[in-house]
């Protein structure tokens, strides 16, 4: 499970973050590409835009569940 507490700096407000244990593997940005990147600084996952409909929540989790190391959370 993501910690809250360690989130990746520069992430919009809401309920999808990505933490510090990200491991770079890209698994987030490949399967919701508008709501996930790589930062060029750290080279971590970030969040770029939350989700407003249903749809685009799906997309979300769809994201959370493919992450191997559990860096993505959802405070929704």
């Amino acid at each position: 499970m993501a910690d809250k507490t360690a989130k990746v700096d520069g992430q919009p407000d809401g309920p999808y973050y990505v933490d510090t244990n990200c491991i770079s593997c890209e698994a987030c940005v490949q399967t919701a590409p508008d709501f996930f990147e790589m930062e060029d600084d750290s080279g971590l996952a970030v969040v770029v835009k939350q989700p407003q409909s249903d749809d685009e929540k799906s997309e979300c989790e769809e994201a959370l569940e493919a992450c191997p190391v559990e860096a993505i959370g959802n405070d929704g």
